[in-house]
């Protein structure tokens, strides 16, 4: 893609990241973060783009403009359905914005499936089990052994790598199925600790560690788009596996730091403050990043065996 387009793309998905003015404002500040942090990327300005939008200097159509193929248009809709749908189903205002942006960019009923389709991915449960609403999480845990600690670590681990290898596929919607598996492995640890959760509770505890649902997609997929490998591409991998123009650390070591934070503080009964949360977690994603290299063969080995096409499957648990 060129320049404009790339530039194109990542303004649609800041549009699409504010289209329901319900952000709360500390995802608004980890977007502003993350648009700071890939500022230098490709000659895009991504703080004075996240400035644009906000202050509504840029429309729908000025960018609609901007992508001129089809595959730039096509990748475009894709991101932006995916933010749309990062932190959960999509709003109203989401769904009139989606069907805006496939008039603009004169889409046909193949993107409407892909908007089915993250839906889809979306709309699964933490587990088949959890009720709708809830308050189990704030209620006392059952009556559980204690669970196998080694066996924690090495689930949390294989979650670490395979949203790693997730992160290798250039496909849109692998990008997405890593927040809902981090959510799953979440459940899974208070669960073992006797804790019922539902996925509010869920989204509040990664919420209060730092991780953002939208922000993250937004800096998964930007560290892909603007490193020019995100898309649709020949064998379903990234041009190389091993030579990484894109690392995949950053999902492995914020699910790695997920897993290790939410053992710690369903072990302790959730006693610890958020801002205790929150720093411990800034430690274990410095750990994990340390550890992503040594794990970097496991990791693209896992990305050959993984079918973009069963991205659905693999969130459900199937």
């Amino acid at each position: 893609m060129t320049p404009t387009e790339t530039k194109a793309i990542v303004t649609l998905s800041l549009l699409a990241a504010f289209v329901d003015g319900d952000k709360h404002e500390r995802e608004r500040a980890e977007i502003k973060r993350i648009a700071e942090g890939l500022s230098q990327a490709d000659g895009v300005n991504l703080p004075t783009l996240y400035q644009d939008v906000l202050m509504k200097r840029v429309s729908l159509a000025s960018v609609a403009g901007d992508l001129q193929s089809v595959e730039s248009k096509q990748l475009g809709y894709e991101m932006a359905v995916c933010v749309c749908d990062a932190d959960g189903t999509q709003s109203e205002a989401e769904r009139m914005f989606l069907a805006d942006v496939r008039t603009s960019l004169g889409l046909d009923a193949s993107a409407a499936q892909f908007s089915r389709q993250a839906e889809e991915i979306a709309a699964v449960p933490v587990a088949a089990t959890v009720p709708a609403t809830g308050a189990a999480a704030a209620t006392a845990p059952a009556a559980v052994p204690s669970p196998d600690s080694a066996e924690l670590d090495k689930s949390i681990l294989n979650a670490a790598i395979l949203n790693g290898a997730l992160e290798l596929l250039p496909e849109t919607l692998s990008t997405m199925a890593i927040i809902p598996l981090q959510m799953k492995l979440v459940y899974r640890i208070g669960k073992a600790h006797g804790y019922e959760l539902d996925s509010g509770h869920v989204k509040d505890f990664l919420a209060t560690v730092g991780v953002g649902l939208t922000s993250q997609y937004l800096e998964q997929a930007g560290r892909k788009l603007l490193g020019g490998l995100l898309g649709k591409m020949g064998g379903g991998l990234l041009r190389g596996l091993g030579n990484q123009a894109v690392s995949s650390g950053m999902s492995f070591a914020s699910t790695y730091a997920l897993g290790h934070v939410a053992k710690r503080y369903y072990a302790g009964g959730r006693t610890l403050s958020a801002q205790m949360l929150k720093d411990t977690f800034a430690g274990v994603v410095q750990e994990g990043k340390g550890l992503q290299t040594q794990y970097l063969p496991a990791i693209q080995e896992k990305a050959r065996t993984l079918d973009a096409g069963k991205v659905l499957s693999l969130v459900r648990g199937n």
